[in-house]
């Protein structure tokens, strides 16, 4: 039975994952910047001195990185947190990275007598502290019955798409493929809105109401009408998290040699949006790719 969860990267997700999880769970947190150990200290998770520190006696390791990259250096680098894993411990790894080099790592970790759970999961941080995640998974029935109790307190809608690592990250590659399309696609919308001098609120309300609405335009299109304003909207997830998702799904249909013109074209915004300097701004600033600036501002 899970008891003991160490969460390694306190950032806007493993905060408040850390943070929900304490709630039944005695958790362990790590993370490089100081002030996260310390938020994360105050909302009920014990701060560890490294990822190796926090790993040592926990059943589930909930991984939240960026990059394939850091994932591969965390468990294999220098400081190879695999080697101290507990015998029959779970990696859950919750970040969204690619299909690439997963079934290697999780057979790395296999033969070590560890598990690899494939989680990537949507809903962002305010979900994520609620409980309220949708979460894909890809493991083996083994490793699932470990990081079961721990996926259930973070997920409304927890899904097993497959029973090998890497399933979970294939169906999350599609997933984003969707919602950047549709976050740039409410961004176009309610710029063109903007320019032809409809009220940009009433018109979000009457495309919600009919064919045209999608979730990411109700979600992110109020967040779009933010934009222009002195702060910009909150961020609730980051401009520059789509020029790397939409990479990954690119990559995908390349090595499938699949045409995804639309996804290509939706990337393009977001990449030149970073280059803009928007990539720390939520991702709904896309709008401000497209319209620079507001009509009336012109």
């Amino acid at each position: 039975m899970t008891s003991t969860v160490a969460v390694i990267g306190l950032g806007a997700m493993g905060l408040p994952m850390a943070s929900r999880l304490a709630e039944q769970f005695d958790v362990i947190g790590f993370d490089i910047a100081e002030a996260r150990l310390a938020l994360a200290a105050e909302q009920g998770v014990r701060p560890a001195g490294s990822a190796v520190e926090a790993a040592a006696d926990a059943e589930v390791v909930l991984v939240a990185v960026r990059t394939g990259e850091q994932l591969e250096s965390l468990l294999f680098g220098e400081q190879p947190l695999a080697e101290h894993l507990r015998p029959g411990a779970a990696v859950l790894l919750t970040s969204t990275v690619g299909t690439r080099g997963i079934a290697e790592l999780a057979a790395r970790l296999e033969a070590i007598g560890a598990h690899l759970v494939d989680a990537p999961l949507s809903g962002g941080p305010l979900r994520a502290g609620q409980g309220d995640l949708l979460i894909v998974v890809g493991a083996t029935e083994a490793a699932l019955a470990i990081s079961r109790p721990v996926l259930e307190q973070l997920a409304s809608t927890l899904t097993v798409v497959g029973d090998r690592p890497g399933d979970g990250q294939a169906l999350k590659t599609v997933n984003q493929l969707l919602c950047g399309v549709h976050i740039a696609a409410a961004a176009e919308a309610l710029a063109l809105a903007d320019a032809l001098g409809l009220d940009r609120e009433r018109t979000l309300e009457a495309l919600q109401a009919g064919a045209a609405g999608s979730f990411m335009l109700g979600n992110r299109g109020p967040r779009a009408l933010q934009a222009y304003d002195e702060d910009g909207a909150e961020v609730l997830s980051r401009l520059d998290i789509f020029v790397k998702d939409l990479g990954i799904v690119g990559d995908a249909a390349r090595a499938h040699h699949l045409s995804t013109p639309v996804a290509a074209a939706a990337e393009q915004l977001f990449l030149i949006g970073e280059a803009a300097g928007l990539g720390e701004l939520d991702d709904s600033a896309v709008i401000r790719v497209v319209a620079p600036r507001r009509a009336k501002e012109r």
